[in-house]
């Protein structure tokens, strides 16, 4: 049996909604089913306003812009996470604060980011690995005490929820990606979820290259102008298209993939109580979207060589982030807060397992059967 990690999701509507694109001449961004895609987003979290953005690094570089961040600004966040995430406020000129994670949701530790503060702190950015919530009532209280904007990075946690409230929606703003890896894709595409009236207006010519285009489009102003900066972080109509295809039936493919999840934790969990590894820890009030499902084995030696096992027999499996404070750009513009007691050493231990939406039930009982031979 071959086993891919993963399969983009097609539905089998996104050709007659491009097709639908091409004949209407509207390619560009901010026609049909740009607005569907937004209105759907406004609906399903209540946000005040949901923009469609070129991908989820685009998102957080238009957080970075609205936060205010400037040179000589610190930014905390934690370090096992993509690159963009601190990218987008390394852009701004900002000094990146890495603090270590929780080793049960593999999430910035809460308790650390108050020592972690100083007069230069401008934002916090958690990370909501695997689409599993950080503690955010912990995080919103900290940042308010001390005045900081939050800027969640929420990539892949459409669909999920902390204490009944949608991620991307609990911060100052949030961020989404529609990356080809994600639960719902265009390829390439994000959003930017905002949850302050003061970003409103601003977020619309940040976006719109600097200008207000959009409130001339809207008949607001007679002509339109460049009123501050901003690039060009329109998502496409034909991507829009394909993504409106999808959140259709959200709710369709995230149950079908906590199927898949929820049965590869019933198939290891044997192993996982004889201690040969430790499966995915979900905190109480937290409802995930079945995003990542990993597992975590004694070290980045036994991964290897597991890894390397599942190959040989036609599974792919991976691991993912190399800590951010390990690497030279983080070197040079960040620094680690405190001990990196967790960050390092279970990121090491950390192993992906296939998750895609149709992953047959054979294929998972393949996958898992091979784990149980491994550690026999």
């Amino acid at each position: 049996m071959e086993i891919p990690f993963n399969v983009p999701l097609v539905t089998g509507k996104e050709t007659d909604y491009i097709s639908r694109v091409i004949e209407n001449r509207k390619l560009s961004g901010d026609g049909e089913f740009t607005a569907k895609c937004r209105h759907w987003f406004e609906r399903r979290t209540g946000c005040l306003s949901a923009l469609m953005t070129t991908s989820g690094t685009h998102a957080l570089e238009m957080g970075a812009i609205l936060a205010g961040i400037r040179p000589g600004d610190e930014v905390i966040m934690p370090s096992f996470t993509f690159v963009s995430t601190a990218n987008a406020f390394v852009l701004r000129g900002a000094r990146i604060v890495f603090v270590d994670i929780r080793p049960d949701t593999m999430n910035i530790n809460e308790k650390l980011i108050a020592d972690a503060i100083t007069e230069k702190t401008k934002a916090v950015v958690p990370v909501h690995y695997a689409g599993i919530s950080c503690e955010m009532d912990a995080i919103m209280e900290t940042a308010g005490r001390y005045g900081l904007t939050v800027v969640e990075d929420a990539a892949q946690g459409v669909m999920s929820t902390y204490r009944g409230r949608p991620l991307g929606t609990i911060g100052d703003l949030g961020c989404f990606s529609f990356h080809e890896t994600k639960n719902y894709t265009c390829g390439e595409g994000g959003a930017l979820i905002i949850n302050n009236d003061r970003f409103v207006r601003r977020a619309e010519v940040i976006r719109e290259k600097g200008t207000n285009r959009s409130e001339f489009m809207r008949g607001e102003v007679d002509k339109y102008t460049w009123t501050d900066i901003g690039s060009s972080y329109l998502l496409s109509e034909l991507n829009t298209a394909f993504l409106y295809a999808q959140l259709e039936i959200a709710e369709e493919i995230r149950d079908d993939r906590l199927r898949s999840w929820n049965y590869y934790n019933e198939l290891l969990k044997p192993l996982a109580d004889r201690g040969y590894l430790e499966l995915p820890v979900i905190p109480e009030g937290c409802e995930h979207n079945g995003s990542i499902f990993y597992i975590k084995v004694r070290d980045k030696e036994e991964r290897r060589k597991i890894i390397g096992y599942l190959r040989e027999n036609g599974v792919m499996s991976v691991f993912h982030y190399i800590p951010l404070h390990c690497s030279s750009a983080g070197l040079r513009f960040g620094c680690f807060h405190g001990e990196d007691r967790y960050t390092t050493s279970e990121s090491e231990r950390l192993l992906r397992m296939p998750l895609y939406f149709g992953l047959d039930t054979n294929a998972i009982e393949y996958a898992a059967g091979l784990l149980m031979r491994y550690y026999r």
